[in-house]
């Protein structure tokens, strides 16, 4: 193996696979997620992450096919820890750090979750080269997303930006950007991760994070919500990266273009179509579908409303395919939670736009600092006095 070969291990499809299976509202999915899991399984020997999925419920276990990869397991490790003593008693620094290396990937790739954590933290003590390190904390990384570990991710995300500040290479570089772009989208930092994924666009090479598809998907996704609208145009919908994938993700298409394009009701379709499509099937994203589609919405009615001083609820229930009074309810909602500027005058049937002023707005800051001041002192003079 190349100093610069980043393996896809472990199997970062699995998990997703494991959570159609336990999703029963994705029962469409799951005849090809049990069949795809269980290749993937096979295909490692991962016997340590088999006994896991098994007792989940996701598969149903088999205790000979469990007993064959366990029996390949060990005759693996007893081979790869005969040349670790090996290299340790006759050979140098750089053999035994490969030695080790290679134990580490075994268990990681078999989903050996706690042992390969372990060997990969020894791996990295003992490995003298900086991209070396970089490369194995990235391995640390991909079985913190496997596992869902957030600790284990963050610990290992900062190691990795420390070495590549230290002198790390243009690929480890722009491959830790999609690292941590998938980590802050997986903690709802959407504009960070956004930003980083974008970023990673026209370099992207961490197929053994993601597929390009997905990541190019997934980048749509999230900077549809949270780019302006001027940069949509031009990071996204002119993205000769994107353009060349949007064929492939049609919905996606739709979304961003009738956004930009101010096609409500076309949005909403390519809204509701995204959520039972994208956003609940997704491991990454399902825990934020109910958040992004509310984000989204408020974003399509914020940008109709910012062109009008007033306009009817009838007109406005047109623009987005619904009816008035779901309109009406959601606008109440969003207006009630301060989200959106304007009042409903339910008399006359309209929607009247309250642009805050930038003073107000300056007014109201300097209040509430003045404030806060002022308790701080209070305080203060009750500790001095």
């Amino acid at each position: 193996m190349s100093d610069d070969t980043i393996l896809p291990i472990p199997n970062l499809s699995l998990p997703q696979h494991v959570f159609s299976l336990l999703s029963p509202s994705l029962g469409h999915l799951h005849e090809d997620a049990r069949n795809k899991l269980l290749d993937g399984i096979k295909a490692d020997k991962m016997a340590p992450y088999y006994r896991l999925v098994t007792s989940s419920g996701a598969l149903v276990s088999d205790p000979a096919l469990l007993e064959e990869m366990e029996k390949a397991n060990e005759e693996v490790l007893k081979t790869l820890d005969e040349r670790l003593a090996e290299a340790e008693k006759t050979e140098g620094e750089s053999e035994i750090s490969d030695a080790l290396k290679a134990r580490a990937n075994h268990l990681t790739r078999i989903g050996d979750r706690e042992r390969a954590v372990a060997a990969q933290k020894l791996a990295l003590e003992k490995t003298p080269g900086l991209g070396s390190r970089i490369d194995i904390s990235l391995a640390l990384i991909r079985i913190g997303l496997f596992f869902g570990d957030n600790a284990l991710i963050t610990q290992n995300l900062e190691k990795a930006e420390k070495f590549i500040e230290e002198g790390g290479d243009w690929d480890r570089r722009n491959r830790l950007k999609v690292y941590r772009g998938l980590h802050a989208v997986s903690i709802r930092q959407f504009k960070t991760g956004g930003e980083l994924l974008l970023d990673a666009l026209s370099t992207f090479t961490a197929t053994e994070l993601i597929s390009y598809t997905d990541f190019v998907a997934l980048t749509i996704i999230i900077n549809t919500l949270t780019l302006k609208r001027p940069d949509l145009k031009k990071k996204l919908i002119a993205a000769p990266d994107a353009i060349s994938v949007l064929p492939e993700l049609p919905v996606l298409g739709d979304l961003v273009n009738n956004l930009y394009d101010c096609h409500y009701a076309k949005f909403f379709v390519a809204l509701a179509t995204l959520e039972q499509t994208y956003l609940l099937p997704s491991r990454l994203l399902s825990p934020h579908t109910r958040y992004y589609v509310r984000e989204m919405r408020i974003l399509a009615y914020s940008q109709l409303l910012e062109s009008y001083r007033s306009v009817t609820l009838e007109s406005l229930s047109g623009a987005f395919g619904v009816s008035v009074e779901f309109v009406d309810s959601e606008l109440s909602r969003f207006i009630a939670n301060g989200r959106l500027h304007c009042t409903i005058d339910k008399v006359h049937g309209i929607v009247e736009t309250t642009r805050p002023s930038l003073k107000s707005a300056q007014y109201e800051k300097v209040v509430k600092q003045g404030d806060i001041l002022l308790n701080s002192i209070q305080r203060l003079s009750k500790v001095l006095y």
